[in-house]
């Protein structure tokens, strides 16, 4: 029997076999350290060893350096013991699927079949029936970056449902539905940035746009949505987070960089921001003699 486990650290830290409940840390000071023992523990509750894992979901974020790191080598330390399968997964687009999967209890609509497809289509008809004004359902995906800052992309909720549906690659489905592709800003200026696009939808379809807001760091700069032209929903969560249900989305959604034979994106840290450290400038020259050089100083 196949076991998939799942790490995610973008936020917090995350970790679960998918079919059993997942081991949440919030407590930033904590959660690196017990990120093995989450693992162990895990594994007990699956009643299996970690040799039996036979594929590792681990979240490449983005996130803040330390944990994120953290959480990426210990699931590549994991899959080089075990021999397991080793996919990184993008939070963001975790984030835009929970915006789309969920449903108005908290639960979460499969992310195949006919079934889900025809309920989250059904749910987008009917927003539209009641608002004729509403042409797209955009998701600002979220995660908090530290330092007053948010990473974030904007995507097209139905063309995105729709390449899922149409098992398009993450490369294609990206270029059918991103608005604004992954970045790092301020929240006022994502606002600014945001509405800039619905501006433009606006002139291109006659139409307005419902844009929800989804992910960690969301509820932090709420008042600050409110500038957003037709805002919707703000929902500070993330999709591993969302019990058994949640993890199998993840772990699904990582299963469909698989898709067309494609190979799937290598388990490294997406950071965004620009390191603090920067290459010094050459010291400053005295007199007719240039520049010192570092080698000089020694």
């Amino acid at each position: 029997m196949a076991h998939t486990l799942v790490i995610d650290t973008s936020y917090g830290s995350t970790v679960g076999l998918v079919g059993h409940q997942p081991i949440i840390e919030t407590d930033s000071r904590t959660h690196v350290e017990r990120l093995q023992v989450n693992i162990s523990r895990a594994c007990d509750q699956a009643d299996i060893q970690p040799q039996d894992i036979s594929r590792i979901i681990v979240g490449t974020g983005p996130g803040p350096f330390t944990g994120l790191r953290a959480g990426i080598v210990t699931a590549k330390a994991l899959a080089f013991a075990t021999g397991a399968q080793l996919i990184g997964q993008n939070i963001l687009d975790a984030q835009t699927l929970l915006g789309i999967l969920r449903n108005d209890d908290g639960t979460l609509a499969p992310i195949s079949g006919e079934q889900a497809t025809e309920q989250t289509m059904r749910d987008q008809d009917k927003d539209i029936e009641q608002n004729p004004t509403v042409a797209h359902r955009l998701i600002l995906a979220v995660n908090d970056a530290r330092r007053r800052q948010l990473y974030f992309q904007l995507i097209d909720a139905q063309a995105y449902l729709h390449a899922l549906r149409t098992s398009q690659t993450p490369e294609e489905r990206s270029r059918i539905a991103t608005l604004i592709s992954m970045d790092i800003d301020y929240p006022d200026s994502i606002v600014q940035r945001v509405n800039a696009v619905t501006q433009q939808l606006r002139q291109t379809t006659g139409r307005d746009s419902r844009i929800d807001v989804i992910g960690h760091g969301a509820q932090r700069y709420s008042q600050v949505w409110d500038q957003i032209e037709q805002r919707g929903i703000v929902l500070d969560a993330s999709l591993p987070e969302q019990g058994e249900q949640g993890l199998q989305a993840f772990a699904e959604l990582a299963m469909t960089q698989l898709n067309k034979g494609a190979t799937p994106v290598p388990a490294e840290p997406l950071y965004l921001r620009r390191p603090d450290v920067s290459i010094p400038n050459p010291l400053k020259h005295v007199l007719n003699h240039g520049a010192a050089t570092a080698a000089e100083t020694r």
